[in-house]
Parts: C-alpha cells; structure tokens; sequence
C-alpha cells in the first residue's frame, strides 16, 4: 500500500493540473525582470495581500532572510519568538550574514508574543545596545492561528515605538481558511498591519517551489538586491512560478479539507492508550505520547508505511496528498504499534497546550 506520509505539508507533489500550467508556462530571464510568468505572479500575490510589490524566492528560509536583511542593517536586532522559524529553523542566516541579532523572547500558551515583554525588549538608543528595529511574527505558528486583534496590536506597538514589521507567514493562507469567510480577504486582513510579510507556495498549497515577500517598492527593491547576492536569482524561473500560480488559484480554498483531516486525526489518535492529542486549530496535529509506547515509536510507524516526525512532541501535518483512507490507516497503524484497536474516546486538549516546533 502506498506511505501515508504526514511529515510535512512541504511533501506534497504537483497534481496533474498544476504540471500542466508549469508545461506551458511562458518564461524568460527573472534576472533581468523580463519572465513574464513570474512578474505575474509577483504582481497577483501583493494585489492579494494589499502590498505595492512582492519579490518570487526559492524558497521561505529566503525570502525571510531578505526581509531581515533589507528591514535592519549590521549591528541591528529584531525581536522574535523562541519557537520561530526566522530564529531558531532557517539556520542563523539574519545573524550569519546580515549581522543582525536576534531578540528571542518565549511565546504565550497561544503562540503569541506577549506585548508587555515585546515593549521590555526594545533597547534604549545606547551605544552599549544593538539597535532594535524589527518585531518579527509568524502565523501559523505551531499550527495555531495568532488573532487578528493581536495582530494589530503587536504591530500598533511596532510602530509606536519606531520598529518594523515582518510577518513569517508561511502558512498564512492556513491561518486565513481558519478565520472562516472569504479566505482571500482574510489573507489580507492577516497582512494588512505588517510592513513586508513572506507567504509559501510549496506548503499547505501544494507547489513544488517557491515563496515570495510582499512589501513596498522601497523594501522589495533592497530585497532584490539581497536576493541577488545570496545567490537566490533564477533565470526561466516562469516554470516553478506557473505552479505556484496554479496553487493561488485553486488550492487556498481546498485548505479546508486538511483542516478536517487533522481534526479526523486527532479524534481518533485521541482514543489509542498512552496518548494526549492537542486539538488542531488548523493542519498541524500535535500529540504527546506516554509509557513504552513512545520508545522508537516514529521508526515502527515508518516500517507500517506511516511517516511522522518527532522533535518535543510528535507531529503529523494533512496536505492535499492525503485522503480520508490515508488518515484512517495512519490511526489504525498507531494503535496497532501501540499494541490494541482504539479505545474509547479520550479528551482532545486544548490548542493552547501544544507549543512543539520541528523544523519544515
């Protein structure tokens, strides 16, 4: 039987459709600006999200990394959340090579940032201090969804006090279907109050590359630039741009499905002894395991034709390449390595309780 493969929504393949759109795609060279398909894509995207212009990356680590870059300059600092992935997954690249230092502070319950320890962060104008010019957020963050009222509040303070904005949202369109409504004007409710904000194509909506960072003319420019010199300049890049153009069209809307997948999931990994699910708010499932069954438990899985990750708490993400019979055998599994069919329903815990990050 084929692998249930819930390591990450980032496995997923084209589907036919999208590998069609890629064939056919109309290119030339981005380097020069002139690949038609991808100044498409850039011009669609920051429309979307109420943004003058937006830059087409390879990849999330990328465009996050020129957002740092073009918002800071050396011995700059931005303020950021101890489970993000702009600290603590993309490799140290804002610090690396930017030479700006990151503030990480511990996230609520909720995944939040409180703002009373955001405001306790920001340095004094002191020579003995980095400059702190950026607050940095993600949203989803650890599957969860970061309200729209504490968006704008994190951002208010931002501005206030003279910082900046970046939003991480690589799963963005995730936190938009959760909202509930049309998932396209949440999108740019979600994006409104930042001043640059990263979205993923080869995620929840299922391209095979590529993310892209929304902003100003001024800030996309800088970022142009960067892009440049970390080596990020593609050339015919109009093909991979078709699939991502193809996910913005008809593969937002359908994020619904994984979100009901991974509630599915939860239910019934809830009911196998010696496990504690958290309740997904979106795709993301998170689950604590008890007693003997958690020893190697991810390579048992894998040897059931069932792919999970693990780093804190074990993990499993729905994408569009997984069905209901996939998430049933994925249970089923579970419980048999575990060494019984399904008891009876157990609670499912709260949201709130879950704060894993593994990197994706």
């Amino acid at each position: 039987m084929p692998v249930v493969d819930l390591r990450s929504d980032t496995v997923t393949r084209p589907t036919p459709a999208m590998r069609e759109a890629m064939a056919r795609a109309e290119v030339g060279d981005d380097v020069f600006g002139d690949d038609p398909t991808v100044n498409v894509l850039q011009e669609r995207i920051a429309a979307l999200l109420g943004k003058e212009a937006a830059l087409f990356v390879p990849s999330g680590t990328q465009s996050n990394l020129l957002a740092i870059m073009s918002h800071c300059a050396r011995g700059d600092e931005y303020i950021v959340g101890q489970r993000a992935h702009t600290y603590g997954w993309e490799g140290g690249g804002a610090a690396v090579l930017g030479s700006v230092q990151p503030q990480p502070l511990e996230h609520a319950p909720d995944g939040s940032l409180p703002l009373e320890a955001v405001e306790a962060a920001i340095k004094p104008d002191d020579a003995h201090f980095a400059r702190t010019r950026l607050l940095c957020l993600e949203n989803t963050i650890g599957g969860k969804v970061l309200p729209l009222d504490y968006l704008d509040a994190a951002c208010a303070l931002a501005r206030r006090r003279g910082l900046a904005s970046h939003l991480d949202g690589a799963r963005l369109f995730n936190a938009a279907v959760a909202l509930g409504g049309d998932a396209r004007e949440q999108a740019r409710r979600i994006a409104a109050p930042f001043d640059s904000v990263s979205v993923c194509f080869s995620k929840g909506l299922g391209a095979p590359v590529g993310s892209a960072l929304v902003g100003s003319r001024e800030l996309i420019a800088r970022a142009h630039r960067w892009r440049k010199m970390v080596g990020g300049g593609m050339r015919q890049a109009g093909v991979i741009a078709a699939g991502a153009l193809h996910a913005l069209e008809h593969h937002v809307d359908r994020l619904a499905d994984d979100h009901r997948l991974a509630r599915r999931l939860a239910e019934g990994l809830a009911r196998v002894p010696g496990f504690r699910v958290d309740a997904p708010q979106t795709n993301i499932v998170f689950a604590d395991v008890q007693g003997p069954a958690a020893a190697g438990l991810i390579e048992q899985l894998k040897a059931a034709g069932v792919l999970a990750t693990g780093l804190y708490k074990l993990r499993f993400v729905t994408h569009l390449d997984v069905d209901e019979a996939g998430i049933d055998r994925a249970i089923a599994a579970v419980a048999a390595v575990v060494g019984g069919a399904p008891a009876a329903a157990a609670p499912v815990a709260s949201p709130a309780a879950s704060s894993a990050r593994v990197p994706d």
